[in-house]
């Protein structure tokens, strides 16, 4: 084996890089979860014995926990004064929750996935697959958490609008429209719907059960009288005519896209019903997506999106399964018309008509 030593000591450089972003992954999670980043937030320079007293920690441990964050560039630290801050912009990514660049949520769906290893260890032994209700809470409930800053800056503000006359039926005065959120999980989606479309009737439908009653709750807590949720899967979720139908970040996870497909374009009103389906965002050839979002999808994807369908004998669409694959399973399932609305930078909104 002849090894090119310049090429080796690149790659072992980059590894390490990787090894403290591992790490301090977990350290951005304990951080969240010990309310470090918000004690924080708008306090100015804080000193590791000054944080400790704040959050009701050890100040050793918050020294190394402090130093960790500066050397990531997480926050920055004055020499002098022995002071940590935590800049503006990061106080806006980890600690305002109605942000749209909130991240955190990301970063508990890992530890998540880190108290599941020997089960997706199984799952690449076997092929079985691993079901979403399967995994820990902390992915249902990081999910929920990363989804909901993306969802409530577009949903209303440019995903609908950009469907055609969808969101005039949203607001029409007196009868609305009536509206499946299909794999809505913990309701995120369906809330802002039935917040900003009153007039309209909005129904969440999941199969995972304690997601659905999360969900209950939360709408309870909203006051909301024009939504339900109900247990129910892609293929056999119940009603009909509905307006639009909407599927976010859970069609290329589900175990029988097509039949869940036919099951949407049975469920349509026939001459004008809508369907929404929002993805990842993707590129149709392998290698376009070898970029740092579409590193961080694929790798989710082995652990979440894939293992989901196999669970259920699918196609493992997978998280970079990109318009040309989607399109052909929708109109495959009997479409006549398909196509993408609108785009973010980390999804793809589709619109399909009967």
């Amino acid at each position: 084996m002849v090894v090119d030593e310049a090429k080796l000591n690149e790659f072992i450089g980059r590894t390490v890089g990787e090894w403290g972003a591992i790490e301090s992954a977990l350290l951005t999670f304990i951080g969240d979860k010990l309310g470090l980043f918000k004690a924080m937030a708008g306090a100015g320079a804080l000193t590791p014995e000054e944080l400790a007293k704040k959050t009701g920690t050890h100040p050793r441990i918050i020294r190394e926990w402090l130093a960790a964050h500066a050397a990531g560039g997480f926050v920055t630290y004055n020499p002098a004064a022995g002071s940590y801050t935590l800049p503006e912009e990061q106080a806006f990514a980890l600690t305002n929750e109605n942000s749209p660049a909130y991240i955190v949520g990301f970063y508990q769906i890992i530890a998540g996935l880190f108290k599941d290893q020997e089960k997706i260890i199984e799952a690449f032994r076997t092929g079985k697959g691993l079901g979403w209700g399967d995994h820990h809470h902390y992915l249902f409930e990081g999910t929920e958490r990363f989804y909901k800053p993306s969802y409530v800056a577009n949903l209303t503000a440019s995903w609908i609008p950009a469907l055609e006359g969808v969101e005039e039926k949203l607001r029409r005065e007196g009868s609305g429209a009536k509206v499946a959120d299909v794999g809505c999980g913990h309701g995120i989606s369906t809330i802002l719907m039935a917040k900003a479309y009153p007039n309209s009737r909005i129904i969440g439908f999941d199969y995972h059960k304690p997601s659905i009653e999360r969900a209950r709750k939360e709408a309870e807590k909203e006051g909301l009288k024009n939504i339900t949720f109900e247990v129910a899967g892609s293929t056999d979720y119940p009603g009909d005519d509905y307006d639009l139908v909407t599927f976010f970040d859970s069609f290329h996870d589900m175990g029988n896209p097509s039949a869940a497909a036919r099951h949407v374009l049975q469920t349509l009103k026939k001459k004008n019903g809508t369907w929404m389906l929002v993805e990842p965002f993707a590129n149709d050839k392998l290698e376009d997506n070898f970029n740092p979002l579409g590193r961080a999808i694929y790798s989710g994807s082995t652990m979440i999106c894939v293992p989901a369908s196999l669970n259920e004998d699918g196609p493992a669409l997978g998280g970079q399964a990109g318009e040309k694959r989607i399109r052909e399973v929708v109109k495959s399932a009997g479409f006549s018309k398909f196509r993408r609305a609108t785009q973010t930078p980390f999804n793809l909104v589709f619109e399909a008509r009967p």
